[in-house]
């Protein structure tokens, strides 16, 4: 009894630590979108900038995140977590000095960096404290659910640190959360997983890591420059051809190197595959929108930075209310038909909101939010928590990375294909309504992948 209340002591000590860690990431994603507005009118920034603001820090999360997964795997969870989070409270210093654009979105890169680090590592660490399957569902819904809090107050928090005291107020508030996570960290013994981890003989696979670098880049970058530049200029030509030239490359590597930063062995789980595929479409559409609506509210309908993040507040609290009931409802409905459902409220929401125009009134904008924040939290935990299942313990560390890896990708090409849309468009509600209707068809394609892969794996 004493061994059990002592492993359950440091398995509560790992949650909490993940779960700060967590909550600072996406609290700083939550805020920079209500500053978007303040950040333009100060730097002199146009859509194109801000969505770089944006990117900068979706794209290097991406672009690392199953390298950090791997270092974890090789130096340990808790050492490669400690690492990225002081890289993240640094970067969230720098972005708070940011003098000018490509400053801040270089100290957004840095923050990236951090985050890759310690994001993948987090889920390694829940799943060796808690490995039965049931409580590691239910620790992984907590931690995203706090993850879910931090995005529904951010929204509110940020828009009353700007009113109060500027734009750059949102990224220093990430330091003293960021430190609290340290503190705890530092505190989580080392498991015996940890104490090997040094000797473990993973590489980092560096082709493919810079492969996958440049093809992420570029493909962003054209898909914000395009209209800027002209989809025939030179820049953008050269971009697309060494995007497609990167992918490739990247491809090739991956299925011919001894250590692939991707193994290809995960896909050839259906649940797996199904699980990164709807888990990057559910991204793609959430942080799009939050990145459209953000622009409909302060620029379509003038609201403040403190009236958006109140306008927000319905959409985030979901969110955090998805993530902390995902594992109860998965385990009442089964994780299929849930699922299904969450995509079919992504779907619910989107049309709904085609009714909000510029003058209707904001009422009419709250039940479809409400319903495109469910979807949100709900999916993450209920597809992550059956895809680590399918692999592994020892490689759960890059199988987390690559989940990772696919929602902060298809959050980074939601910004730009969206913003490329509202760049693009004469009237604003024309290239929303396009938006919406995307949503609607992703939304209704991912439901059906995963009815198929979920059925194929005998998963009710």
């Amino acid at each position: 009894m004493a061994d059990l209340a002592i492993h359950r002591g440091a398995a509560s000590r790992v949650l909490a630590a993940t779960c700060i860690s967590y909550t600072v990431v996406l609290l700083d994603a939550s805020i920079v979108n209500v500053a978007l507005a303040e950040i333009g009118h100060t730097l002199g920034s146009s859509v194109a900038g801000l969505q770089w603001i944006v990117n900068a820090y979706t794209l290097t999360f991406a672009s690392l995140l199953m390298t950090g997964g791997t270092l974890g795997d090789r130096f340990g969870a808790r050492n490669v977590y400690l690492t990225g989070l002081t890289v993240f409270v640094l970067g969230s210093v720098l972005c708070g000095c940011a003098p000018n654009l490509a400053t801040l979105s270089l100290a957004r890169a840095l923050q990236g960096i951090g985050s890759a680090l310690l994001v993948p590592c987090s889920l390694a660490l829940i799943n060796d404290a808690y490995p039965h399957p049931t409580r590691r569902a239910a620790a992984v819904s907590l931690w995203m659910g706090c993850g879910g809090v931090a995005m529904a107050s951010g929204p509110l928090i940020g828009g009353l640190l700007i009113h109060s005291f500027g734009w750059r107020s949102i990224f220093f508030v990430n330091v003293p959360i960021g430190l609290a996570g340290v503190w705890l960290a530092q505190a989580v013994e080392r498991t015996p997983v940890e104490r090997t981890a040094s000797s473990r003989t993973r590489h980092v696979d560096l082709p493919g890591q810079l492969a996958v670098a440049v093809a992420l880049a570029s493909l962003i970058g054209v898909l914000i420059e395009g209209h800027r530049l002209g989809w025939q200029s030179a820049p953008i030509v050269a971009g697309m051809t060494i995007s497609v030239a990167a992918w490739t490359t990247f491809f090739v590597v991956e299925f011919r190197t001894r250590h692939p930063m991707l193994p290809m062995q995960f896909f050839r789980n259906a649940l797996f595959s199904a699980s990164t595929l709807v888990s990057m479409i559910s991204a793609f559409v959430f942080y799009g929108m939050l990145f459209t609506f953000s622009l409909f509210y302060q620029q379509a309908r003038d609201y403040s930075a403190l009236d958006t993040g109140l306008a927000f507040l319905p959409m985030t609290a979901m969110v955090a209310l998805g993530g902390l009931l995902s594992s109860r409802v998965v385990k009442r409905l089964g994780v299929r038909e849930s699922m299904c459902v969450a995509f079919a409220l992504y779907a619910l929401g989107a049309l709904g909101m085609s009714f909000a125009t510029a003058n209707s009134p904001y009422w009419l904008a709250v039940a479809p939010m409400l319903a495109i924040g469910m979807a949100s939290g709900f999916i993450s935990p209920a597809a992550t928590s059956p895809a680590l299942g399918t692999v592994d313990r020892q490689r759960v560390g890059i199988a987390a990375a690559v989940l990772n890896s696919a929602r902060q990708s298809g959050s980074a090409l939601g910004v730009a294909v969206f913003g490329t849309f509202i760049s693009t468009a004469h009237v604003f509600q024309a290239a929303m309504n396009l938006i919406l209707g995307i949503v609607v068809t992703l939304s209704m394609f991912a439901a059906g992948v995963w009815w198929m892969a979920a059925r194929a794996h005998g998963s009710r």
